[in-house]
């Protein structure tokens, strides 16, 4: 299901933190939103998920706003943060609540936990849960709907994709699937071997939109990471000149 972004802006009081960003962002392939802190890539994210409403422009998921979905949880899934899970209530219990508030039958909640890789976990109390299950548990939670979008901001929790080679399979596969992927993430590195086409974020504009190896040119990532979040960039540069 195609994700077209198109003239997106949104300030807060004089900080423009994105500005006209028009995208469109296919199906069938993991797509990395990638910039330095402060590029835009949260704000973007939650405006798609019309949690901050823009001051212009529209983002559209399958010809639709979020809040026009009949059934959003069926169609898209956000990983944001892993806030909201009860220290003595059980994984599995967490997730069927969830499937019964979205209308789903209740064997999408084992489903999605052995998705995450947490069945044997289900029936712990969430309080017993490492950083890493609870980051699976929110990830299971984002997918008991099945959805068509799975959408990830960065570092949820503190974690690092690269730090969970389970999360990048996933993805991969969900992807492979046909599923529309999308992760923000302030590292190059950490989406190199996932990532099949990135848009690259700066001062809350657009600077490249396209593939991975297009966009690196067999360049050094480590020095394309130096360069990207060390230079002060400029409207007028062009996204080579941005690394």
């Amino acid at each position: 299901m195609e994700v077209l972004i198109r003239g997106l802006s949104k300030n807060f009081g004089t900080v423009k933190a994105v500005s006209d960003l028009t995208v469109s962002i296919e199906p069938g392939q993991v797509t990395a939103f990638v910039g330095p802190d402060g590029a835009g890539k949260s704000t973007t994210l939650r405006m798609i998920l019309g949690l901050i409403h823009p001051d212009a422009g529209e983002a559209l998921i399958g010809e639709r706003r979020y809040r026009e979905l009949p059934r959003p949880r069926r169609v898209v899934g956000a990983v944001l943060h892993p806030s909201g899970l009860h220290p003595g209530r059980r994984g599995l219990d967490h997730l069927r609540i969830l499937a019964c508030a979205s209308g789903l039958p209740g064997s999408r909640a084992e489903e999605a936990l052995e998705r995450a890789g947490l069945t044997n976990a289900a029936r712990e109390p969430i309080r017993r849960y490492s950083r890493d299950m609870r980051l699976r548990l929110v990830v299971a939670a984002a997918l008991v709907g099945d959805p068509e979008v799975l959408i990830l901001d960065e570092q949820p929790d503190g974690a690092e994709l690269a730090e969970g080679a389970w999360l990048c399979q996933l993805l991969a596969g969900l992807a492979a699937q046909g599923k529309t992927v999308i992760v923000a993430c302030p590292k190059l590195a950490d989406v190199s071997a996932l990532a099949g086409r990135l848009v690259v974020l700066n001062g809350g504009q657009l600077r490249f939109a396209g593939s991975f190896a297009e966009f690196c040119d067999g360049k050094d990532l480590a020095a394309l990471e130096a360069s990207f979040n060390g230079r002060t960039q400029t409207a007028e540069s062009s996204p080579k000149e941005l690394l």
